[in-house]
């Protein structure tokens, strides 16, 4: 996600708040091949930052593109529509759950190859399409076509579904919202400072290059704390201090270990170069690959395969003809043995890099930059590794501040062993929630957990021992002090099975925010309501319940795959001024406009348009869609609305996304401050 159109849109939306977004225009041509065979041309003009997607999806996920036309005996279709695989892209989605999609940017092109029968006819249909940009996604929409086949020739133009269709919109909306109007009146009361935009702006998804950066940094800073590094350091450093005898001990040996540091940079970033390689082939292979679900799978099975290397009961090496080559390159001498140095270390210390390595390979997979990211990653790596070579060269005196090699390197070791086994059932736990599979939902998630940092703690103090630990004669205070952080640690996971009796689910911990699954995805605690909220998802049982209780109401336009409106629902629902609003001042709504349960049949009638036509609803997606853009002439979500109790009038300016506790909740007040000046 970009800063700048992200800064542009919320000042965009600081002004339009109602408001319908177009970002995708359609295109209709044909295009003569032979006497009787045509190709039918869609064309999609995408706007900047939004996406269009593409016909083969799977999954719960986006609505795909699709094309229906209507039966017609003069033509022959001959295949599927074909997309073009131009500005085409397949890569995780961050606003369905990270799934693997297919979406176009800037513009899409869609043909269908026909053969006329009859030289004179007309091709009509609809095609449905669904459009995101890096915040929210809109509702799917229908655009009807026409392409007219005659002697004279053959054109294609934007239809109107339904044009001829006669529409009653008064017994239309008595039926289908229970109020005959098509626009809500609005307060002419207004509040001091009211709130009038999506308030804040959305934060920032995925890593940028330096947050990947200083990942790839620290994963260094510890491998140069484990056995097969950090005794290298001194016999390196003193190697190139000495190297030519005590007269050329200086500017020489110092120059050579820079080169030195500077080639274990050098070997790190090349071996980022492959992946670059593919990214040329497909720009989004690297996502293609990282949002598979049995990728995932793979990387939990590996990162334990790395967790009881470190604990000590075998070890990752690599062929030893590998170190044997390097070893001899060493004898040449100038650059290129030096260089065969740096890359001897890097094979020799793969025992205890390799894991470490892995986990940066798999984080920068599974985030959004490909191949750059892990080009940065590596080299934070690579200098975090090679610059204490290159220091302590030139500053030899600080080598006798080194802590001298012993059991502590091996401490360093086993503790990473438990954080790997930490992060695979993260990998496991994202698999899970992507397939739905009901696994590792919250509460085995928490043992899992629990378990594993228990178990650390007690390592820590000297009650569990691995196979090449040290005897423990007294506890070192660096030792007892993470040993105390850790178990502080598994008593804040230990607390995550507490309830809230507000919300009646376990209590959501804000350490865990991005690694466990939500508390909703619960075997014990399910929840159909955000926060255990009372909320209603009919627009008329909600209205005839707000009306008996006489309480304002809070339209929530919403949607199953919408990021942003869990978000809202997750982190700013939650908080006690929020949360007392909701539950004692409003009666929640929520509609959710990709729900794509069919309607029953005597509501699955033809409405009118905003931009003119007719369109039949089918889906209660369809009808709470076309409820928000003609009552309120918007079309993103989340979309907040709140009305007075008779559900007649609006009672200040609907909101997005707003993440801001204050600002939100200075949204709710003002409603009721309304409300009350107008009893």
């Amino acid at each position: 996600m970009k800063k700048l159109p992200l800064i542009v849109l919320f000042l965009f939306s600081l002004f339009t708040q109602a408001q319908i977004f177009e970002p995708v225009k359609w295109d209709f041509e044909s295009k003569n091949i032979d006497e009787q065979t045509y190709e039918l041309i869609f064309t999609a003009t995408i706007d900047e930052h939004w996406a269009l997607y593409s016909q083969h999806i799977d999954g719960d996920g986006p609505i795909p593109t699709s094309f229906s036309f209507e039966e017609n005996t003069a033509v022959e279709f001959i295949g599927n529509v074909e997309e073009s695989d131009e500005n085409k892209v397949s890569k995780k989605d961050p606003l369905f759950d990270n799934i693997l999609v297919t979406k176009f940017y800037k513009k899409a092109t869609f043909k269908q190859k026909i053969k006329l029968k009859n030289t004179s006819t007309v091709i009509k249909g609809f095609l449905t399409f669904m459009t995101c940009d890096d915040e929210r996604c809109l509702a799917p929409t229908d655009v009807s076509f026409e392409f007219t086949f005659s002697a004279e020739g053959a054109n294609a133009s934007k239809g109107d579904l339904g044009k001829e269709i006669e529409v009653d919109e008064a017994a239309v909306n008595t039926l289908l919202y229970g109020h005959s109007e098509s626009k809500f009146q609005k307060s002419e009361i207004k509040c001091d400072n009211e709130v009038v935009s999506n308030a804040s702006a959305a934060q920032e998804q995925g890593k940028s290059l330096w947050s990947i950066f200083g990942l790839g940094f620290l994963g260094g800073l510890l491998a140069l704390l484990t056995p097969c590094v950090f005794p290298m350091i001194p016999l390196t450093v003193s190697f190139f201090t000495k190297k030519g005898g005590q007269e050329s001990a200086g500017a020489s040996g110092v120059s050579k270990a820079i080169l030195y540091g500077f080639f274990i940079l050098a070997v790190y970033l090349v071996l980022s170069i492959p992946f670059h390689l593919l990214d040329s082939i497909n720009p989004d292979i690297l996502n293609n690959i990282s949002t598979n679900v049995w990728l995932n799978v793979i990387f939990f099975v590996i990162f334990i395969f790395f967790a009881f290397s470190f604990f000590g009961y075998y070890e990752l090496t690599l062929p030893s003809s590998w170190t044997n080559k390097t070893t001899q390159g060493e004898n040449t001498g100038g650059l290129l043995g030096v260089f065969f140095m740096a890359l001897t270390l890097a094979i020799v210390s793969f025992s205890c890099t390799g894991p470490i390595l892995g986990s940066l390979l798999a984080g920068s997979l599974t985030s959004d930059g490909g191949a750059w990211q892990l080009t940065a990653g590596m080299g934070g790596f690579g200098i975090a590794l090679g610059l204490p070579f290159a220091l302590f060269a030139m500053f030899p005196g600080w080598l006798n501040s080194l802590p001298k090699s012993g059991g502590w390197l091996n401490t360093t070791k086993v503790v990473l062993g438990f954080l790997e086994l930490a992060l695979a059932f993260k990998f496991l736990s994202v698999a899970d929630l992507v397939q739905h599979w009901g696994i590792l939902k919250i509460e085995p998630f928490l043992i899992i957990w629990i378990i594993l940092f228990a178990g650390l703690a007690l390592y820590l103090f000297g009650k569990i021992k691995f196979p090449h630990d040290s005897p423990i004669k007294k506890l070192s205070f660096p030792r007892l002090s993470f040993g105390v952080l850790v178990a502080a640690f598994t008593i804040y996971l230990i607390s995550g099975f507490r309830v809230n009796k507000d919300t009646n689910t376990f209590q959501s911990l804000t350490l865990l925010s991005g690694l466990s699954p939500p508390v909703g995805y619960s075997f014990i605690y399910p929840k159909e309501c955000p926060n255990n909220l009372d909320c209603f998802k009919d627009l008329k049982s909600g209205l005839e319940h707000a009306q008996n209780v006489n309480k304002p109401i809070m339209i929530d336009f919403t949607g199953y795959g919408c990021v942003n409106c869990r978000k809202m629902e997750e982190h700013v629902w939650p908080l006690e001024k929020i949360d007392s609003y909701l539950r004692n001042d409003y009666v929640l709504i929520s509609l959710y406009v990709d729900d794509k349960k069919v309607l029953s049949e005597n509501e699955q009638v033809h409405v009118k348009r905003i931009n003119g036509g007719t369109r039949k609803l089918e889906t209660y997606g369809d009808k709470w869609a076309h409820f928000q853009t003609q009552y309120f002439q918007n079309n993103s979500q989340p979309y907040y609305v709140l009305l007075s109790p008779d559900g007649k009038t609006i009672l200040n300016n609907p909101v997005g996304y707003t993440p801001n506790e204050d600002e939100y909740a200075q949204f709710l007040q003002c409603g009721l401050d309304i409300l009350k000046q107008n009893k």
